[in-house]
């Protein structure tokens, strides 16, 4: 088993060639300008559209907390003047 291992180890597994196969051209296996103008269009697409939604995301919680803060603020001023009219009843 080794010895397998270590003739794996020593032989490269694709041989390097030197050129592209007979048949082929390089435009056949490289993306060439307009592949990588697409490709570029793409990735500046999708940062745009990813800090778009980091922005709605953001707002959304944004909104939760205050909309969280007024009705706390409401419940607490409520139950304060409750608790405000109960004590003036008593003392009466």
């Amino acid at each position: 088993m080794q010895h397998f291992l270590i003739a794996l180890a020593a032989t490269p597994s694709p041989s390097p060639t030197p050129s592209l196969r007979p048949g082929l051209s390089e435009d056949q296996v490289t993306p060439g300008t307009w592949g990588f103008v697409l490709t570029a269009f793409i990735v500046v697409l999708t940062t745009f559209l990813i800090v778009d939604m980091v922005r709605r995301i953001r707002r959304v919680r944004y909104r939760a907390q205050v909309e969280e803060a007024r009705l706390a603020a409401e419940t607490g001023g409520a139950s304060d003047v409750e608790n405000d009219g109960d004590a003036g009843a008593g003392a009466r």
